[in-house]
């Protein structure tokens, strides 16, 4: 086990910026990994849809529900 954190160890120090940014120097890593994950969010379709338009989606229906939900809750004079 001690053999794997050396490994990972040493590999970690193969990320340029360790004395400029220090522990900061995997930030652009995980922004460019962020922005491809919402690049794929938006684009890609599974079947016919992106996650968007699932999301727009459950939005609109939970919206709807609610109105209904709202107009049967109103008293009746």
């Amino acid at each position: 086990m001690f053999s794997r954190s050396e490994r990972l160890r040493y590999l970690l120090s193969l990320v340029p910026g360790k004395k400029r940014l220090g522990m900061y120097r995997f930030l652009p890593v995980f922004f460019c990994i962020g922005g491809v994950m919402e690049w794929i969010m938006i684009n890609v379709r599974m079947g016919k849809e992106t996650f968007y338009d699932v999301y727009r989606r459950k939005q609109s229906e939970r919206q709807y529900a609610r109105r209904i939900e709202e107009d049967l809750n109103v008293p009746e004079k």
